[in-house]
């Protein structure tokens, strides 16, 4: 029996990281789930993500610390900087939100790599899309082919020719109502996951970015966000 190929995947415990750890698994992957306790301002996404990735049948879950509340400069690890709410997802401009951490894709990508290399594996999955999203740039296309390029430069494993390493996008093309149906037909149950970037009591704003264009994709299948939705009792 041939031995299933590893892969790391990225997993914040929201609706694209639980999408694309369900494509990984389906895809025949052993799945590497790989969460951060960066200095956000809560920690509910990461109790999202354990669930997920146990519903998902992640082979291993591993949650990282970092500190990039040493920094700020972000609304999620700043708590100075107010995260921004509005009334629609229709609201939302074009310019970078306060909301954008600086460098996380990239800091994340390289704990991937690093994981990757120990696991002999040469695929990174990643939640990313450059549709239906809060315009951050490291959620382009082209930075994922930069960074791609830059770490089959970066190791061991590359360099002696062990690895090439792939970084899987499977959401970057996608809305958001396309990514969700896509779950729903690998069966993510999103009421376990977790967007919210201003959490109250452990709840979903459904205010915030993420949460209204999470919202609106659920809306455009006729559907109603599971984290919106009133708690039964």
């Amino acid at each position: 029996m041939t031995a299933k190929r590893k892969a790391v995947v990225l997993l914040s415990g929201g609706l694209d990281s639980a999408t694309v750890l369900a494509i990984a698994v389906h895809e025949g992957y052993d799945a590497y789930a790989l969460s951060f306790r960066y200095g956000q301002r809560h920690s509910v996404e990461l109790e999202a993500a354990r669930q997920v990735a146990q519903a998902l049948g992640a082979t291993r879950h591993v949650v990282a610390d970092i500190d990039l509340k040493t920094f700020g400069g972000s609304a999620l690890t700043d708590d100075e900087l107010a995260v921004p709410h509005h009334d629609s997802a229709d609201e939302l401009g074009s310019d970078i939100p306060i909301t954008y951490v600086p460098a996380r894709n990239t800091i994340f990508l390289s704990f991937a790599l690093a994981w990757a290399e120990t696991l002999d594996a040469s695929d990174v999955f990643i939640g990313v899309s450059a549709l239906d999203y809060s315009g951050y740039p490291d959620c382009r296309p082209e930075y994922i082919a930069a960074y791609e390029t830059m770490a089959n430069l970066a190791t061991k494993a590359g360099v002696e020719g062990r690895q090439r390493l792939r970084i899987h996008t499977p959401l970057i093309q996608l809305t958001k109502a396309e990514t969700i149906r896509r779950g729903q037909e690998l069966g993510v149950d999103y009421s376990l996951t977790h967007s919210c970037y201003d959490p109250v009591g452990g709840r979903a704003c459904g205010s915030c970015d993420s949460c209204l264009l999470r919202g609106r994709g659920f809306a455009e299948l006729g559907l109603v966000d599971p984290a919106l939705q009133p708690v039964a009792g």
